[in-house]
Order: structure tokens, then C-alpha cells, then sequence
């Protein structure tokens, strides 16, 4: 028997909520968790879920969110006044009044759930052909949580909330998660029966299931056992479960992937990092952003990058940093080390401890081995940067580049004043600074003439 065709799929995400609980003054969905917003990370999971289009329920005033959800393939709809859950459903029911299909509401701070858990939600509905499917979980604590009631049959009939409950049904442990999928038609009809007899004078989203029970519709439920998934993030201490668990579960699949991470409780790996197997991690590496790190790396302790590409066998040894660059194959950096603002090191190269590399180019074969600043400079292949170099790349108005073309040797504490080029093979003493280009082969030396007293210091010692 042929499964049903699959129908259009439409998602709605409340996010107007305030952020009273965290205490800020920004967003409670914009809030990071694991190195991106909270509502990032239920719309990174309807992308994967086929969704014809997404609206978001945001309060007028939040400019910032509205600001993040631009270029996202979601429709934004403001909502004046705070009514409740359902009132929120009300007020975007215009948007998809004209739509065919299912669609799932839920809400911006539910991050943990997953995408497996959302397209069940979908599947129900659609074999069952479902009015409403919604997600139920059991917990030891259900306080705060509405409550599941069911029939003499098992079927679901009602859901009761916190603040209306009365004491035998306070005892119940199994609650409503939060999501559910609805057949609109049937959504749009049962919105029009709400009311706001209940404790909290809102209109709630819950009571859409009493309404469909009462006439006659399909109501189906699916549960979770995995109850962080369902967590609702309301304040700082929510969000700070939300972040070791969700970590953990990062550190466990990229164990499983072949990385070894030799203390998982103490190493931090955003969601967004890609990790390749035969890489070794050790403790108090921070991992974020769209980091992406090769086979066979090796990261000391305490290094932190962020928004870098590492390819294969690149050496990390500790407490360096790295943002937004790229690092090529088998190359060393650090210990101590500082690589940021679109740095390109090439493979095989050496960048030594405290060397601070800023928007540079860097060949392959390349070496700068210790106590040197490179800025907005282009260094070719086989270039050798002694120790002590500085890169003179500002003149309190602008920014100048700096040239070391292929095969360069830089003598140890020498200053290159940009805008500067030492061209192929050429040489540059020790203790020079360089204000003009040196030729190709050339030796350029810029010192002052040393001139040495006789007896200085026995005439001044005599004197003193």
C-alpha cells in the first residue's frame, strides 16, 4: 500500500515573548546557545524539513530580531498586544488563510528539539490525516508544564494549564511539550471558538484540542523521552542547561566520528565546527563558529578559533588563538601564537610562539618562528622572517602593505615601513629598517654607523 502523497508544510514560530526572566535588554530567541542565536537553531531544523514558508510572531519593538530573521525564508508578523499563545496564532492566521497543508507551530526558545522529532510531528499528520498532532512527554518535575488529559481509551482529550489546574490533576506527569502540528483548515476553525475565561484572561493555544474534539476532528499525539529536548529556555540558568547539554552531545558525535578529545568535559565545540576524524583536541580548547578542522590535526591546550579553516595535519600547539583564517596543510603555529582578520598561511609553514600574524597573506614553506608582528602584508614561498620583525604598516592615518616576495630572508629585529617590498632571494641585515624596496638578490642594510669610544668607560668612571 502506497504511503499518502506528502502535503504542503508551513511552520509558525512564536517569538514575541519579553525577556523579563533573563534580565536584558535584548531578545530572549537572540540569546547564543552553542555559538548562535536560539532562534537559529529552530530554523536551521525547518530548513532540513521541506517548508514552503516560515512565519515568525515578533514583537514590534524588537527591531534586533527582525534584523536577524532578514534574508531567512520567513515571513515576520508583529503582534501589538500580548493576549496569549493563541492570541499569537490569531494574529498571524491571516497569513495563511488562503494556504493548503499542515502547519507546525512552536516556539523561538525550544533550541533542543530535534529535526527527527519535528518531521514525526509532520508524518503523523499527514498518514493519519490528523486535524491536530501534538508532542507529549513525561517528567519527574511537570510544574510549570501544562497537563495531559486522557480518555478512558487512552486518547488524548484535553490539556490543562498550570494555573488552572486543580490538585488531583496537579499529580499528572505528563505535560505538553509545545509543538504541534495542525491541518490549517481545521486550525482556522477552531481559532474562532477561543475565549479568555481562564485564569490568566488569555487566549490559549492549548484549547484549539477541546475545540476539535468537540467537533468530531482527529487528534493524535506523539512523545518524546528525551525531555531536553523540550526545554524552554525562561531564563540564564535554562540556557546554561541547554548549553552543557547540547555540548555534550556536539563532544559525543564527533567522538563517534573518530576525533579523540582526550577531557570532554572541558573542551567547548559550537554546533556550527566541523571536525574531521584522526584529530586530536586536548582540554580547554574553545571550538567556534564555522570552524572547520582537518584530518590528523593536533590542538593544544587552551587554543581558541573561531571562524578557521585548518586543513590537513595542521599542529596547533597551546594557548595560541586563530579567528577568521585559514591555515594549509602539516603547518605548525604557536605556542603563544595570534592569527586574525583573514590571515592565509600556506602549508609547511612555521609561525612560532608570539607571533601576531593580521590580514596576511603567507606562502607555502614560509617561516616566522618567533616574537614578530605581520600586518596587511603579502609573503611569498620559502620566505624566512627572523626573530624580532615588525611590519610598520600604519602611519597614524592609513594602512600600507608590506611585500616579501618568494625566497626573502629577513634578518632578526629588522623593521620594514610600509609601503615596502624586499623582492626574490633578496636579503636584509639584521637590526635594518627598511623604508625603500630591495632588489631582487639584493643585501639591504639600514643601520646607523656604529662608532666605538675609546676608554669610555674608564674615563667615566674616573669622572664619576
Amino acid at each position: 500500500m502506497s504511503s499518502p502523497p506528502r502535503q504542503q508544510r508551513y511552520a509558525l514560530i512564536l517569538a514575541a515573548g519579553k525577556s523579563t526572566r533573563f534580565k536584558s535588554q535584548k531578545s530572549k530567541v537572540l540569546h547564543h546557545l552553542s555559538g548562535k542565536p536560539l532562534i537559529q537553531h529552530i530554523l536551521d531544523k525547518l530548513e532540513d524539513l521541506d517548508i514552503q514558508k516560515t512565519f515568525v510572531v515578533i514583537d514590534p519593538q524588537d527591531r534586533e530580531v527582525q534584523n536577524t530573521l532578514e534574508g531567512h525564508n520567513s515571513h515576520l508578523v508583529v503582534q501589538e498586544e500580548r493576549l496569549g499563545t493563541g492570541h499569537a496564532v490569531m494574529v498571524a492566521a491571516d497569513q495563511f488563510r488562503q494556504l493548503k497543508g499542515n502547519i507546525l507551530v512552536l516556539y523561538g526558545d525550544t533550541p533542543l528539539i530535534r529535526r527527527e522529532t519535528l518531521e514525526s510531528l509532520f508524518e503523523t499528520c499527514e498518514k493519519k490525516s490528523a486535524d491536530q498532532v501534538l508532542l507529549t512527554a513525561e517528567l519527574d518535575d511537570p510544574h510549570g508544564y501544562g497537563r495531559i488529559i486522557r480518555g478512558p481509551e487512552g486518547e488524548v482529550i484535553d490539556i490543562i494549564e498550570e494555573r488552572d489546574i486543580n490538585v488531583e490533576q496537579k499529580s499528572i506527569r505528563e505535560i505538553n511539550a509545545g509543538f504541534n502540528c495542525f491541518k490549517i483548515s481545521s486550525l482556522l476553525e477552531a481559532l474562532s471558538f477561543l475565549s479568555r475565561e481562564n485564569a490568566a484572561e488569555e487566549y490559549y493555544l492549548t484549547d484549539v484540542l477541546r475545540m476539535l474534539q468537540q467537533r468530531g476532528k482527529i487528534v493524535q499525539d506523539i512523545s518524546t523521552t528525551l525531555v531536553e529536548e523540550i526545554l524552554g529556555i525562561n531564563n540564564r540558568i535554562d540556557l546554561s542547561r541547554a548549553e552543557s547539554w547540547l555540548r555534550s552531545q556536539t563532544v559525543r558525535k564527533w567522538l563517534l566520528e573518530g576525533v579523540t578529545i582526550i577531557d570532554p568535559s572541558s573542551v567547548y565545540i559550537d554546533d556550527t565546527v566541523t571536525l574531521s576524524p584522526d584529530t586530536t583536541i586536548f582540554p580547554g580548547v574553545f571550538l567556534e563558529g564555522k570552524t572547520q578542522v582537518g584530518t590528523n590535526c593536533v590542538i593544544h591546550r587552551f587554543c581558541h578559533l573561531k571562524d578557521t579553516v585548518l586543513e590537513e595535519g595542521v599542529h596547533v600547539d597551546q594557548c595560541s588563538v586563530i579567528r577568521n583564517s585559514s591555515v594549509g596543510k602539516n603547518t605548525q603555529i604557536g605556542p603563544f601564537a595570534h592569527l586574525r582578520d583573514s590571515v592565509f598561511v600556506g602549508s609547511d609553514c612555521r609561525i612560532g610562539n608570539f607571533v601576531e600574524i593580521k590580514n596576511c597573506e603567507i606562502g607555502n614553506g614560509s617561516k616566522a618562528a618567533h616574537l614578530s608582528y605581520l600586518g596587511d602584508a603579502e609573503i611569498g614561498n620559502q620566505v624566512n622572517v627572523g626573530a624580532g620583525t615588525i611590519t610598520c604598516n600604519y602611519d597614524g592615518v592609513k594602512k600600507h602593505k608590506t611585500t616579501l616576495e618568494d625566497g626573502a630572508f629577513i634578518g632578526s629585529n629588522t623593521q620594514l615601513v610600509a609601503p615596502v617590498t624586499v623582492k626574490k632571494g633578496a636579503y636584509v641585515a639584521a637590526g635594518s629598517s627598511i623604508t625603500e624596496d630591495v632588489p631582487a638578490y639584493a643585501l639591504g642594510i639600514a643601520r646607523g654607523k656604529q662608532v666605538n669610544k675609546k676608554d669610555w668607560t674608564k674615563n667615566n668612571q674616573k669622572k664619576s
